[in-house]
């Protein structure tokens, strides 16, 4: 079997900029250069004097500016590519006013600190292999206002430092704004499978809550309490704050709306003035060892379904990931997976395949009695039982052991369709990413529940399907409406797994496979008097 090798690490190109200012690899002496061009609704005024330094770590380059005192203009993750293989980048024209303080007057006025800070240190290089610092500085008329930002070599963190003991109590209200504007750009090729998982998120006073934008008016809510951590993010990547201990927001606000067909969440943290507040940036991907670090109750960013598919969803989660410490091949690991599903679930599939054979087998003889007591429904009842009971089936028996398996069922379809791990990860052949689907060729149309992509693997799924319905039939008559509800059935999960992951696909086409598999190779008979055995 031929395998496809991860798309190398491209070169850097100025189109994956999102027309960022790049700085000129000169030390790092500060640059001017002409601000980046930027929405019409979010537009800053350009600064002359607005200078951007850029550091680059293992995992991600990033470009700050002095404008905001800090504010990230271009965060490029190395690990991460587009499907156009550009680096993913988390930041556009959309969200570069991040990092923001704002504060007001005793007498309620604005005070600008949106203009270039002083930078009080530099780095002394540009690869991050120590936690690095910069330090911004600003004097107005409260007084002076300190922000440093850290950056770490191995994580997504950064760290923002508040210094404001400085200011004047005598004009300061005694609280200020530190915001993130503008949420997160979309990252993959299909824009609305993006836009469904993208949320912003608060937890304060052990709850949860959720805000999803509705409509283009844009909406702030504020949340009063002491704030563990608010997030947003999309469908693999997330901007969260997570105040330290010693910093507890007071309250938060977060705004939604629409904003040229893309969800905008504003993030606003209201802090306490006059000491040093202390707040980590997560900037990067979806990696459950890594949110689960952030805060005991972070992991509720993630997608791992509801209630009891949690623990189940984790579980396999956690299994595909030591699997791919071994084997270098998410495509492969998905084959072995379903294999040992299959032998895990054997018994139930075995018990619920020898239940359906037994009802069809007494299924003419059912057709009698409800023929014979068609006007006595409590007779034709108590028969139909004491049929049960004499010939030892179970009518629930099909049905029981699939039910069992719902729940595993769910969890991976939760796992396969949203996790990172699979993201851009080729499989074989035309199955380039497992996270999309195998599409080989567009349709100039689109079709109601299937869209415009034609892909293989979902039709591959359909046929298993069907034909592993038409040997639970095992050959015996069935009822014209029996009949078309099988037809239904596969032609409807044709359709709609024809938009899903194609790792998804996979593993499910295999499923099928295999399930027809054991149905060939386990034969049934019929012993006497009539009790059913294997």
């Amino acid at each position: 079997m031929e395998m496809v090798n991860p798309t190398p690490k491209p070169e850097i190109t100025e189109e994956e900029n999102n027309s960022v200012p790049e700085p000129q690899p000169e030390d790092f002496t500060l640059l001017n250069q002409a601000a980046p061009k930027q929405n019409k609704q979010r537009e800053r005024q350009p600064a002359q004097d607005e200078s951007f330094i850029k550091l680059e770590s293992n995992l991600y380059e990033v470009v700050i500016s002095n404008k905001n005192g800090g504010s990230i203009t271009s965060f490029r993750l190395f690990e991460y590519l587009t499907h156009d293989s550009l680096y993913v980048n988390l930041i556009n024209e959309l969200n570069q006013n991040n990092l923001l303080v704002n504060f007001k007057t005793n007498s309620g006025s604005d005070i600008d600190l949106a203009r270039p800070w002083s930078i009080k240190q530099k780095p002394p290089v540009q690869i991050i292999s120590e936690p690095t610092t910069l330090v911004f500085s600003i004097n107005t008329e409260l007084g002076s206002i300190e922000k440093s930002l850290t950056f770490y070599p191995d994580t997504y963190l950064i760290q923002v430092d508040i210094n404001t003991k400085n200011v004047s109590s005598e004009m300061f209200a005694g609280q200020y704004f530190f915001s993130w504007k503008g949420g997160l750009p979309l990252t993959e090729k299909n824009k609305t499978d993006d836009l469904m998982y993208t949320n912003a998120f608060l937890f304060q006073g052990g709850e949860l809550e959720k805000v999803k934008a509705d409509g283009s008016n844009f909406l702030e809510s504020d949340y009063n309490g002491l704030t563990d951590w608010v997030s947003t993010r999309t469908k693999y990547f997330t901007a969260s704050f997570v105040p330290t201990k010693d910093t507890k927001p007071k309250s938060t606000i977060i705004g939604s709306g629409l904003v040229e067909d893309q969800e905008i969440y504003d993030l606003s943290l209201v802090l306490s003035g006059n000491s040093i507040s202390s707040v980590l940036l997560y900037l990067g991907p979806l990696e459950y060892d890594r949110i689960k670090t952030l805060s005991p109750t972070m992991e509720e960013i993630m997608s791992f379904g509801w209630g009891p598919i949690k623990p189940i969803s984790k579980g396999v989660l956690w299994t595909l990931k030591k699997m791919r410490a071994l084997i270098p091949n998410y495509g492969l690991i998905l084959i072995l997976f379903a294999i040992a599903v299959k032998v895990l679930v054997y018994p139930l599939t075995k018990k619920s395949y020898e239940s359906t054979q037994a009802m069809q087998r007494l299924a003419p003889e059912i057709n009698k009695l409800k023929e014979k007591f068609k006007n006595n429904p409590q007779k034709l009842n108590q028969a139909t039982m004491q049929m049960y009971k004499d010939r030892g089936v179970n009518p629930l028996g099909g049905c029981l052991p699939m039910l069992l398996q719902m729940p595993l069922l769910f969890a991976l379809f939760v796992v396969f369709r949203s996790t990172i791990e699979l993201r851009a990860e080729p499989f074989v052949f035309w199955i380039k990413d497992l996270s999309s689907p195998d599409v080989i060729f567009t349709l100039p149309f689109s079709l109601p529940i299937y869209g415009n992509g034609v892909a293989v693997l979902p039709i591959l799924m359909g046929l298993s399907m069907f034909i592993q319905q038409k040997l639970m039939s095992g050959g015996i008559e069935q009822q014209p409406q029996q009949k078309m509800m099988q037809y239904f059935m596969s032609v409807f999960f044709f359709l709609l797994f024809n938009q899903f992951p194609s790792g998804l696909n996979l593993y499910y086409t295999l499923f099928n496979v295999l399930t027809i598999a054991q149905q060939k190779l386990s034969p049934h008979k019929t012993s006497s008097p009539g009790k059913i055995t294997s």
